[in-house]
């Protein structure tokens, strides 16, 4: 009972930790066909902010919607100042790999600067551990279990259900068409481009939580964000958040029979497979970029 206890709470927390890392990086690349190579930056900017709420005073549930806030603020600007003067040139994806990465490497010693090398941690969603299953959980964990498919199921209705999101998903499956209905299309880059920096805020928040947070803290969280993405498929929003749970439940049951060392090696060995086998990934759908 311990052992399927055990796999079955870390794939769920390791999935909803990777779902909330990844779904945003897809939405970037559903709506403009970019990868934004300073979403890992964002995470931890956003846990920094939010540790910066608290340091000034402020409760953790105000502290927390303010960082998320203020990034989705960080993600317009950034959008405007890297991404926006360089769409409809030659090579753009190649192109904005190397100035997000640029900026993430500038804000990454910016953070290293103001808040110096010394790890933080922010407060825990909920504060505690309880036994389940014969195994001794945090509440911040189990938060983040349930909190993470409500944001995501928030997203998809907002995606599918709203005029907003409608126009998002009209720009992604063509948006020449976009331009002559009358839709704003720079506006909505910079909407997808202000979700994926607020849901990359929410992701390092819950990092901070559960584990000490770096300056460079993001790039662990981006790695496996993008493998994520490859396992699902670039091409829609739900793939990489099925792949997500699908990654997490394979490392729970890596780690618990082969090891911390072996799984990253498994991990890759079951990614290279698939883009063998099907290279569009595990759980693309047929039609327009937004799923």
């Amino acid at each position: 009972m311990n052992t399927a206890a055990d796999i079955l709470f870390g794939g769920l927390f390791q999935g909803s930790l990777y779902a909330m890392m990844a779904v945003g990086l897809a939405l970037v690349w559903t709506t403009i066909g970019v990868f934004n190579f300073s979403h890992g930056v964002f995470m931890m900017l956003g846990a920094y902010l939010a540790w910066q709420g608290i340091a000034w005073g402020f409760p953790a549930y105000v502290a927390f919607p303010l960082a998320v806030a203020l990034m989705a603020g960080v993600g317009w600007l950034l959008q405007a100042t890297v991404v926006r003067p360089l769409i409809g040139r030659a090579n753009l994806v190649l192109v904005v790999v190397i100035t997000t990465l640029a900026a993430g490497s500038l804000i990454e010693n910016g953070a290293l600067v103001v808040w110096g090398p010394r790890s933080k941690q922010v407060p825990p969603l909920l504060e505690g551990n309880i036994t389940l299953g014969g195994i001794g959980v945090s509440l911040h964990q189990i938060a983040i279990i349930v909190i993470t498919p409500i944001i995501l199921a928030a997203l998809w209705f907002f995606l599918n259900r709203t005029r907003l999101g409608l126009a998002l998903r009209a720009v992604a499956q063509n948006e020449d068409a976009s331009r002559l209905v009358g839709l704003n299309v720079t506006m909505l880059y910079a909407l997808a481009f202000g979700i994926a920096a607020a849901l990359a805020a929410l992701a390092g928040i819950f990092l901070g939580g559960y584990r000490f947070m770096t300056p460079v803290m993001g790039a662990d969280p981006l790695l496996k964000a993008l493998i994520v993405v490859v396992f699902g498929g670039i091409s829609s929003i739900s793939g990489p958040i099925f792949a997500a749970y699908v990654i997490g439940f394979f490392e729970a049951i890596c780690s618990y029979y082969f090891g911390l060392y072996w799984t990253p090696a498994l991990l890759f060995a079951a990614l290279i497979l698939t883009l063998m086998v099907k290279p569009e990934g595990l759980f693309t759908r047929s039609g327009g970029r937004l799923a």
